[in-house]
């Protein structure tokens, strides 16, 4: 399936259930309440959307979430979605962003390592 293009507020319930599945709304709901503090009309709203968007099925009984997209191919067009809006379509350009400007030494020695096992 094609990754489906998410919201914050989607990816923030979208975490709650990639953590916890398969989860009620219900337990969605109390996980929200209490975690990013929103009402329980909110979250049904935005299950309803991620339900649209199939991005999480609904079962029955007690409204049992799951979802239908992988967080890592979530995170992957997302991230590809950032380069592309504000770096060309540069990774490179991407990273070295990060490596000039916010990265600690411990940071980089990490990165590298990551890069020197690819």
């Amino acid at each position: 399936m094609e990754t489906v293009k998410l919201f914050d507020s989607e990816l923030k319930l979208m975490d709650i259930v990639w953590d916890k599945e398969p989860i009620s709304a219900k337990e969605i709901a109390l996980i929200a309440a209490e975690t990013i503090g929103w009402n329980k009309n909110t979250t049904y709203t935005i299950i309803k959307k991620l339900i649209e968007k199939q991005a999480l099925e609904r079962t029955e009984p007690n409204f049992i979430c799951t979802t239908l997209v992988k967080k890592e191919a979530v995170r992957k067009a997302e991230t590809q979605s950032l380069i592309d809006k504000l770096y060309k379509g540069s990774r490179k350009a991407f990273f070295a962003s990060f490596i000039e400007n916010d990265m600690s030494d411990d940071e980089l020695e990490v990165l590298k390592k990551l890069i020197e096992k690819r």
